[in-house]
């Protein structure tokens, strides 16, 4: 298959990698001294703590005009990077392009599907710890899985496609008839556990052993599945259950990557976590309460960083 990675970072590294170094032409979309590296050598280095470490082959581009439509594209930036990449996508996308975005939040596939139409878009979730290293080099830790599917349920043939394709290129991943649901499973998860774990700079550990963080996660992921039963979401009844699960069996010392984020003063996904929690639930006249103090609490410091990273 002719692949982009739209966002050649933790997930974009790895899972394109992994396709690459199945033998499919990858090209690798990133920008600054990471592309420069990824160019020097001709290939990727991934260290994977699954796969341990190899070189994934392939181009590396910033300027996608001239690539031509691809058979799918990887699309795995930061939810704040949507509208450039979103616009540095449109070129790669033909008749039949499949954009599968492995992103966190819960919109994502509907902002590609207003820009780019709603046929060639996939959504998915990735379940890992991942991050550029230094220049040329991503990391994957944590479970290293992916689920994916269309974005109205059932199954289809280029669904059942893909899922044979990166099954052998190696990946950790199921295709589902509910993907929309499974989203707001990870939503469920990642927006509370996340926001928890930048607040209270603290590692997986930490925050499931001590009864009143604990109780604080659990309360503000009730309060995203209350948003998602208001807004029509067809959310599953386990997915408290499902999050407090994952919870416990994230790698104990593992961050999340907005507390990692937080922590190098690198621009944060706060509005499409909590930030978009937290309007959604207004919307649709849900209380967030936990939710609110934590926007509120992280909200200070994101301003900070994004004034940073504008002035330079």
């Amino acid at each position: 298959m002719k692949i982009a990675v739209m966002g050649t970072g933790g997930v974009g590294g790895y899972f394109g990698g992994l396709l690459a170094r199945a033998g499919h032409e990858v090209t690798f979309i990133a920008r600054g001294a990471h592309l420069a590296a990824i160019q020097r050598k001709g290939f990727l280095a991934v260290e994977s703590a699954l796969d341990g470490a190899f070189n994934a082959p392939g181009r590396a581009v910033e300027d996608t005009s001239e690539e031509g439509w691809q058979d799918l594209v990887l699309f795995t930036v930061k939810m704040y990077a949507n509208p450039q990449a979103i616009e540095a996508a449109r070129p790669l996308v033909g008749p039949d392009t499949v954009v599968l975005t492995l992103q966190n939040g819960v919109d994502n596939g509907d902002q590609l599907a207003q820009s780019l139409g709603p046929s060639p878009v996939m959504i998915g979730s990735a379940y890992m710890e991942g991050r550029i290293k230094e220049p040329g080099v991503v990391t994957q830790a944590g479970p290293g899985t992916a689920t994916f599917g269309e974005m109205r349920p059932g199954a289809t043939q280029r669904g059942r496609r893909l899922l044979q394709v990166f099954q052998e290129a190696g990946w950790r991943v199921e295709l589902h008839e509910n993907m929309t649901g499974m989203l707001w499973k990870k939503f469920v998860f990642i927006a509370a556990s996340a926001a928890v774990c930048a607040a209270a700079d603290a590692v997986y550990a930490e925050m499931r052993s001590v009864p009143e963080t604990r109780a604080l996660i659990q309360g503000a992921m009730e309060e995203a599945l209350a948003v998602g039963r208001a807004v029509g979401a067809p959310v599953m009844d386990d997915s408290v259950e499902w999050a407090m699960d994952f919870l416990d069996r994230f790698p104990a010392q593992g961050r999340a990557s907005l507390a990692k984020d937080f922590q190098e003063a690198r621009p944060v996904e706060l509005e499409g976590l909590t930030g978009t929690l937290v309007r959604m639930g207004r919307s649709a006249g849900v209380s967030t309460p936990i939710n609110d103090a934590l926007y509120a609490v992280l909200k200070p410091a994101a301003l900070r960083i994004e004034t940073r990273s504008a002035g330079g």
